[in-house]
């Protein structure tokens, strides 16, 4: 599976981004502060890394935050790097 194949689902309830693949859940959690969106952890099982699911989940994230008007509080650490190395997410924060 590509990453273009990689479909992310909003799983609201559980305060995070989802894909599955192989059988195994990868997840960008988040918590909404007011109209901040904390990102607080990205989790892609070791088995899966290095196949743009990360890269995935957090992009879909980043979108929906700015669909909604949220600014984003990168407390995961490949979320502050995935920011800094994409100037287009940059006013997010």
């Amino acid at each position: 599976m590509s990453a273009g194949e990689i479909t992310v689902t909003h799983n609201a309830a559980a305060h995070r981004f989802e894909a599955t693949m192989d059988g195994h859940l990868s997840v960008a959690e988040y918590e909404l502060t007011g109209r901040a969106m904390v990102m607080t952890h990205t989790l892609v099982p070791p088995e899966l890394r290095g196949r743009g699911l990360a890269e995935r989940l957090v992009r879909t994230a980043l979108a929906w935050a700015r669909a909604e008007g949220h600014r984003v509080v990168p407390a995961c650490s490949y979320v502050d790097a995935f920011i800094r190395r994409h100037a287009e997410f940059q006013d997010l924060v």
